[in-house]
């Protein structure tokens, strides 16, 4: 390791390679000449740092030979020209973190999926189609000699066919919405605004080109669910007025949720609602962030970064700019 030979290579006694999580310095790599070595003084300990386009990444950590003993120049210049080597290393390590963090959550909220998946199925679903198969036998069994008592099994059987039906669109909406396959994703969006706003004082307005470009499935879900997500909010809590939902597409998606109303209670800035958001977009490399408008009420602004296909699909057309 990079520790061990600057170490071994200058005779240190200790060596240490801190990356910067926030605002902490995390030890990730250490060398120590003895197992119990220990630092007796702050004083004694160098700290270089690790740059990498002109951002720190992390800290190299050393001690002198002995205490109280300064690094010669020359020991300075080889130190220097090591960190600079380091620095791309951290950041190389750094990036592995990151994606590894990444796929982690990408792998939690894929089972997550299938174990809410799997309980609607097992625990909804299941016991729905088991009943309705004992009542067909008890139909088959009654047939000739009880013709009131199969009518009356026949209208229970259809009230849970009903049931298993909904129960089944249910499912399929959580994993897709329909809308989006039918309509698309500003289609789905005007869809969704116009049954809202029958009868309601708050009134939603979108701002979108009539003629979008194809999008992946996923960032169509994501922008769907986040934009649901912000209005749901502002009919809740915002005591808005109005809202509008701006969709642009000038390189990635751009969604924004505005309101004119009193801003999110900080419980609500702190719910499930905001984190799901801010992760669905986090989650297809893109940021949602939430915010107070100097002029009053709240945005919401998320950005869904696309491929350099899906890019050029996009440019030229009127996508790039808003229509209201």
């Amino acid at each position: 390791t990079i520790v061990e030979t600057v170490a071994s290579a200058l005779k240190l006694p200790y060596a240490a390679i801190a990356l910067k999580e926030g605002d902490q310095y995390i030890i990730a790599a250490e060398y120590a000449h003895s197992p119990i070595f220990m630092l007796q003084n702050d004083g004694d300990i160098e700290i270089l740092p690790l740059v990498y386009q002109l951002e720190t990444i992390g800290q190299m950590i050393l001690a002198p030979r002995a205490p109280g003993e300064q690094f010669s120049h020359s020991d300075r210049r080889l130190l220097g020209t090591i960190a600079q080597h380091a620095g791309i290393a951290a950041y190389n390590v750094r990036l592995t973190q990151d994606l590894q963090r990444s796929r982690e959550r990408l792998v939690t909220t894929r089972e997550e999926e299938r174990r809410r998946l799997r309980r609607d199925l097992h625990d909804g679903l299941g016991p729905v189609l088991a009943s309705m198969s004992f009542k067909l036998d008890a139909v088959h069994n009654l047939a000739d000699r009880d013709p009131a008592a199969v009518k009356k099994m026949a209208a229970e059987l259809k009230t849970q066919m009903q049931d298993a039906l909904t129960d089944i669109r249910r499912i399929a909406y959580n994993l897709r919405p329909p809308a989006l396959d039918e309509l698309g994703l500003v289609g789905a969006l005007k869809e969704h605004i116009a049954s809202h706003n029958q009868g309601q004082e708050l009134q939603i307005t979108l701002e979108a080109p009539e003629s979008p470009p194809p999008l992946p499935a996923a960032i169509e879900v994501a922008a769907y669910r986040i934009a649901l997500e912000a209005m749901t909010n502002v009919s809740r809590h915002a005591r808005a007025r109005h809202c509008c939902v701006r969709l642009s597409l000038p390189d990635d998606l751009y969604l924004e949720v505005t309101d004119d109303g009193c801003g999110l209670p900080n419980i609500i800035r702190a719910g499930v609602g905001l984190t799901s958001m801010r992760e669905r977009a986090e989650e297809l490399g893109g940021m949602c962030r939430t915010e107070a408008l100097p002029q009053g009420g709240t945005g919401v602004t998320a950005h869904l970064p696309l491929s350099r296909n899906h890019r050029i699909a996009a440019e030229g057309s009127e996508w790039t700019q808003f229509e209201s």
